[in-house]
């Protein structure tokens, strides 16, 4: 069998003997470990937490690799009484065991690729590492380290790793093609281990270029799930610059060729610096917001990233009300009402929801001095409803839901403090309400109520 890719490296074995490595070792690892060594199957953990583990980074998600085939793990499996959860990944090599009810792992067969159509590979099994190592993306995440501590690195991943660079196994044009996604990857990995922001490899930028087209094949929600680890990631400001700037990435991303990334960078890096005070990092959509203007333009992102329907929101949410928050972000007052007119206005009745969207509104402006006083707001109750409406004689008809509105804004000025007595003294007050043939909306005659 021919190897994928260019062999540049011997293989080399770096032992190592750190902290992260040994504190990922649990009873439930140890067992998985060990019914491998019973079958006389192989078994490494592999890619990104062999990366972790140098770089003294204790990994929170662990992938293993085997010389193990699917039908050869179930077997070994069921034979050992080990809980096997869903199969949705067997036919790519993957199998997921859950070890004392405890700890689920994640084993893929060692692979090559059969086919690739730049966004999905037909694949096959092999018992050979240094074929699955050359078939991985990019150097840092094609190594493999056993149970004694010994690296296994075939591409040059290693020093990589300790020098902080980051570049495609072998050629990356061949790499890029055979996944086209892997343009995002290489971002996102470029901004969380890079010692600097701008130093790209020359070679590895014109292969994103000559090829970025193939994006356009790729789905939304792929492209989605790597570009907003990527706007909240590390160096985020500058590896969107270079992607937008350099790499004219904006029709692949869904994004309007003539955006500035002035108030992102400003927005974003406000929030890391606020994250290192104890702070939550600012969404993903939040900061992204910051690149559109209407809604128009969240839909055409969405067109193409396929962002689910509370980000959408979210976002619309923060470009409906930035620039009132803006002018207000020092007033506790105009958050507080904001969040009970979501509620009683809007029709919004999911108060968690609703505190989310106005706390990542507060981060968008500048607000975080209010944040953790509004978080911790205990949200009051009206004290009258309809029902006490009915109950007071009030019929039901055009002018009840508007005369409950009124009552709810003759509450809200009291800064939500009057009592079920004080507010329905008001229910016999003259208010202003729509004509019954016309929508309440900008151009509505209005009319009193007597």
């Amino acid at each position: 069998m021919n190897k994928v890719g260019p062999v540049l490296h011997q293989l080399k074995k770096i032992t190592i003997d750190t902290d992260s490595f040994w504190k990922i070792f649990t009873p439930e690892l140890t067992q998985l470990v060990n019914t491998f060594k019973k079958y006389d199957y192989e078994l490494r953990i592999a890619g990104g937490a062999v990366r972790d583990i140098i770089m003294d980074i204790v990994p929170e998600d662990i992938d293993f690799a085997s010389t193990a085939t699917p039908p050869q793990m179930k077997e070994m499996f069921e034979k050992e009484h080990i809980r096997m959860l869903h199969k949705k990944g067997e036919e790519h090599g993957t199998i997921t065991c859950r070890i004392n009810e405890k700890q689920n792992f994640e084993v893929t067969t060692l692979r090559f690729d059969v086919v690739c159509d730049g966004r999905r590979a037909e694949v096959g099994f092999t018992t050979d590492w240094e074929i699955d190592a050359f078939r991985r993306d990019l150097t840092v995440n094609s190594l493999y380290l056993d149970f004694e501590g010994t690296i296994y690195d075939y591409t040059g991943g290693k020093q990589d790793v300790d020098d902080r660079i980051i570049r495609f196994v072998g050629d990356p044009v061949s790499r890029i093609q055979e996944d086209y996604l892997r343009i995002l990857r290489y971002f996102r990995f470029f901004g969380r281990i890079a010692n600097t922001p701008n130093e790209h490899d020359p070679d590895t930028i014109k292969a994103i270029i000559d090829n970025k087209a193939g994006l356009k094949a790729v789905s939304g929600e792929r492209i989605w799930s790597e570009f907003k680890r990527i706007v909240v990631g590390r160096y985020a400001s500058e590896v969107i610059q270079v992607m937008l700037d350099e790499c004219k990435l904006h029709p692949y991303l869904g994004l309007k060729d003539d955006v500035k990334l002035d108030q992102f960078t400003q927005i974003f890096d406000r929030s890391v610096q606020k994250n290192t005070e104890g702070y939550d990092l600012i969404a993903p959509c939040t900061v992204l917001t910051s690149l559109f203007q209407s809604d128009r333009h969240v839909m055409d992102f969405h067109k193409k990233c396929r962002i689910s329907n509370h980000e959408k929101i979210l976002c619309m949410f923060v470009i409906k009300h930035r620039e009132e928050a803006g002018e207000n972000r020092g007033e506790m007052l105009y958050f507080k009402n904001l969040l009970m007119d979501e509620f009683h206005l809007n029709s919004q009745s999911d108060f968690i929801m609703n505190r989310f969207r106005i706390m990542e509104l507060m981060k968008y402006v500048d607000a975080y001095d209010l944040l953790q006083e509004f978080q911790e707001w205990q949200i009051p109750k009206m004290p009258l409803n309809g029902i006490h409406l009915m109950e007071a004689g009030v019929p039901k008809g055009k002018y009840f839901k508007y005369l409950l509105e009124y009552l709810y804004g003759v509450w809200k000025e009291s800064e939500f403090t009057m009592t079920f007595e004080e507010l329905i003294a008001h229910k016999d007050d003259e208010f202003e309400v729509p004509e019954e043939d016309l929508t309440n909306g900008p151009n509505a005659k209005r009319q009193r109520r007597k």
